[in-house]
């Protein structure tokens, strides 16, 4: 039944390396059960069991469709950015109360179905120069190893904007993260060279299980601002969903939005995930080689719907913009290549409503190892950019340092596609860019001067 629904031959892979591909992938996004809460309950009203439930509901459906509609290793949960964007601009900046940005976001996953449905997101997705995603993938990889090295405090803020960790100051909090991460991360290099599959999550556990140690001897220090790597089997209650379940339909808050700041909203949430999105499936499905001979990706249309369709259950469970994570090139390193694994990222989200004391307790200097190595994998893209080619290797270098240093994939694209579009115009190279291309270009432009 698994050959029939998943191809798995086909796809020259087998059950065990997509169940671990599936689980790999789980443990290096269960951070975002923990992380989207703490954000999104700065926005008055919303309730953190609530949101950790609509989180893990909303990434249960959108990775599910994924699996089940493209057949795609490809997992989703509510993304990081626009959470932020939600809870910290739309409801405090604008004063607007969650409805009315769950309505939003409703709203921008009805557009995304409508697109989907059409050949528009496809066409944009085709129409970006092989090349360029090319380095669009080397850009991600780096963005990726930059979170996994913040994740693990290897990587610190400093008065150069960024700098590596003191070791010795506050060694049994941030400094012994640190160093477990970085034998983490020796862990998994030692095991890939021996070929050892599960190599990345065997690393997480190994890590985690390190840090266990380190508590139980009182080498990490548990107090204020440092929680317990120990999970516990607390009570969760399962009924605090319907403190944001549906809320995006109360009719009472309709008569407080200005059509105007809601439009921006709507496109602001629309803009930001159209090209995350397209961004995450590039790298993602150029590292897993998914691309065709053509550089275009087969199944493109259902792996956006399914895209689209978990925005808006996200919205009605509760959530900001559910999107296509880039954690998923952690289970694609590790021979992922279906949509099965997708089956068994999901529902470890599904089950981690009920377990989510214990998935909680994954620290990110746990997961930041498999981030950082993943990160290594997806560099090696690079060799295949024409840098002979200025009007080539350009926009796939600009596209490659603003990922990380924008923290933003949809900058790293805006960027590579503006600067395309101009170096070939002024090369003379007109007929070279596509006309979506030059319409991309202006509406990145437009971006950066309206929002």
């Amino acid at each position: 039944m698994l050959e029939k629904m998943f191809h798995l031959k086909e796809n020259n892979t087998t059950v065990r390396r997509e169940v671990v591909g599936g689980i790999t992938t789980f443990m290096t996004m269960a951070y975002i059960l923990a992380l989207n809460p703490t954000i999104l309950s700065a926005a008055k009203g919303m309730d953190k069991n609530a949101i950790l439930m609509a989180t893990a509901l909303a990434a249960f459906v959108g990775t599910m469709a994924m699996a089940l509609l493209a057949n795609y290793p490809f997992a989703l949960a509510p993304g990081l950015g626009l959470n932020a964007y939600f809870a910290y601009t739309v409801c405090g900046t604008m004063g607007y109360s969650y409805k009315v940005a769950l309505l939003a976001v409703f709203a921008e996953g009805i557009i995304f179905i409508v697109l989907s449905l059409t050949n528009i997101r496809e066409a944009i997705f085709n129409a970006i120069p092989t090349t360029l995603k090319k380095g669009v993938s080397v850009g991600i990889g780096l963005f990726v190893a930059f979170i996994g090295l913040q994740g693990a405090k290897i990587v610190v803020d400093g008065s150069t904007l960024v700098t590596i960790v003191n070791f010795k100051e506050n060694f049994r909090t941030v400094g012994i993260c640190a160093l477990l991460a970085i034998i983490g991360l020796l862990v998994i290099v030692v095991l890939n060279y021996y070929r050892v599959r599960g190599s990345l999550l065997f690393g997480i556990l190994i890590t985690w299980i390190l840090g266990m140690l380190c508590e139980v001897t009182g080498i990490y220090a548990v107090g204020e601002g440092t929680p317990s790597l120990i999970p516990t089997l607390s009570s969760f209650d399962v009924t605090s969903i319907g403190k944001t379940f549906g809320q995006c339909f109360d009719s009472k808050v309709i008569g407080t939005i200005k059509p105007g700041d809601f439009v921006v909203i709507i496109f602001a949430f629309l803009f930001v995930d159209i090209f995350d999105t397209l961004g995450t499936l590039v790298g993602v499905a150029t590292k897993a080689n998914l691309l065709d001979e053509k550089g275009k990706l087969p199944r493109i249309k259902p792996a956006l719907l399914a895209d689209a369709i978990a925005t808006t259950a996200g919205a009605i469970f509760g959530t900001s913009t559910t999107t296509t994570f880039v954690e998923s090139t952690a289970g694609v390193a590790e021979g992922a290549r279906t949509g099965l694994a997708s089956v068994v990222t999901g529902l470890l989200f599904l089950v981690s409503i009920v377990l989510s004391p214990i998935f909680i307790a994954i620290p990110s200097f746990a997961t930041a190892p498999a981030l950082i190595y993943v990160g290594f994998l997806m560099i090696s893209s690079v060799v295949d950019i024409d840098f002979s080619d200025l009007t080539e290797a350009i926009p796939a270098y600009l596209a490659i340092i603003a990922m990380p240093l924008t923290y933003s994939i949809s900058e790293g694209i805006a960027f590579g596609v503006i600067s395309y579009t101009v170096l070939n115009v002024c090369a003379g190279k007109f007929k070279k860019v596509t006309p979506l291309m030059y319409v991309l270009s202006i509406l990145f432009v437009l971006k950066y001067i309206f929002l």
